[in-house]
């Protein structure tokens, strides 16, 4: 039962970063590239109609999280509290930025509201990415200090950020240069991803410069991704073993990279939707390739004295995972059926749709 419910929250965060993802990248390209008020208000419009729906999936996510894992929703929930406040108020502006810029036709009222939805994406995908690399890294499980935990064993605290600015210190903060690079990675990877929505779902005149914006980008993507493999091994030298121990998550990789050099041809497809296809590989990839590293843990000890948080040792009772299951199972199946609902309603292109007026 821990192996299944692991399956259907790490599959649901995925669909989370998949779909609310291209709302951040979009607010990424419009902080950065839209220029135009026509541009301004469709790349609004492509984000706004569909951003509420899509944060649906991350509150599953956090409820099944404290459904079937409780002592790592509690260990994570406190530990990263200060980051997680951030990303919080950082959701809250995203979603006003969205929804007060078209209420008043003042333009200096719509350039407050564009920077808030721009600057927060730009920042949720940074704090998301700083994420998932405080969990590749691992934390100081149990505060170990001189050898001594002052913590119980699951429970840990980090700062913003150390005076060392090191993954590799005794108490390493949230930020890091290691999980700086993890969060540029995921920067990256959502504003392709976004501008691959856009193209997709508006005729947008910044179009063929998204497709030039995304082949540039992806080309930094392919180095940083090498460049993170050689840091992630001096930060975890044993990283890569359960790719070594277990052959077949090589698939996960695999995905990553098809969606990587898929993109490169980003000029040359006919249709809109491949594109799009291709950077949602490369989210699918790179999330369910971090954690397969990792499994079973799904929180790292840096400290020799505590064990790492696995899927095993902070599962609530068998009893209560198979309750779990029944009511887990028919919230996933009303998540889909909205999905598909709001999906068909606002397919094709959304320029003519109306939103915020």
């Amino acid at each position: 039962m821990e192996l299944f419910w692991y399956i259907i929250i790490a599959s649901v965060l995925i669909v989370f970063f998949i779909l609310d993802g291209y709302d951040f990248g979009a607010g990424i390209i419009h902080l950065f590239f839209a220029k135009e008020e026509k541009d301004k208000e469709v790349i609004t419009k492509s984000a706004g109609l569909f951003w509420d729906s899509n944060e649906v999936w991350l509150v599953a996510a956090g409820g099944m999280l404290f459904m079937a894992f409780p002592t790592f929703y509690a260990s994570v929930f406190s530990g990263f509290y200060l980051p997680l406040i951030i990303v919080l108020w950082l959701i809250v502006f995203r979603a006003i930025g969205l929804e007060f810029r078209g209420q008043f036709t003042y333009q200096m009222w719509k350039d407050i509201w564009d920077k808030s939805f721009g600057i927060s994406s730009f920042l949720l995908a940074l704090f998301f990415g700083i994420a998932l690399g405080n969990i590749a890294r691992g934390v100081n499980l149990g505060g170990v200090e001189n050898g001594t935990s002052i913590y119980e064993a699951h429970y840990f605290f980090l700062p913003l950020w150390n005076s060392s600015f090191s993954p590799l210190s005794e108490n390493p903060g949230v930020i890091d240069w290691f999980t700086i690079i993890i969060g540029v990675i995921a920067v990256i990877t959502l504003a392709m991803h976004g501008a691959n929505w856009i193209i997709l779902k508006t005729n947008a005149s910044i179009n063929q410069q998204l497709k030039t914006v995304i082949f540039k980008l992806n080309s930094i993507l392919l180095i940083l991704t090498i460049f993170s493999l050689v840091v992630w091994e001096i930060v975890n030298p044993n990283s890569l073993d359960n790719f070594v121990k277990k052959p077949y998550l090589i698939v996960f990789p695999i995905i990553y990279l098809t969606g990587l050099f898929g993109l490169f041809f980003v000029k040359k497809f006919k249709r809109e939707i491949t594109s799009f296809i291709f950077s949602s590989m490369l989210i699918f990839g790179g999330i369910s390739s971090s954690l397969a590293s990792m499994f079973p843990a799904i929180l790292p000890s840096t400290n020799p004295i505590n064990p790492s948080l696995t899927i095993y040792n902070t599962a609530t009772s068998t009893y209560g995972l198979s309750v779990a299951s029944y009511w887990g199972i028919v919230g996933i199946i009303l998540i889909i059926i909205y999905l598909i609902i709001q999906k068909r309603l606002r397919k094709g292109k959304i320029d003519n749709m109306d939103y915020g007026h």
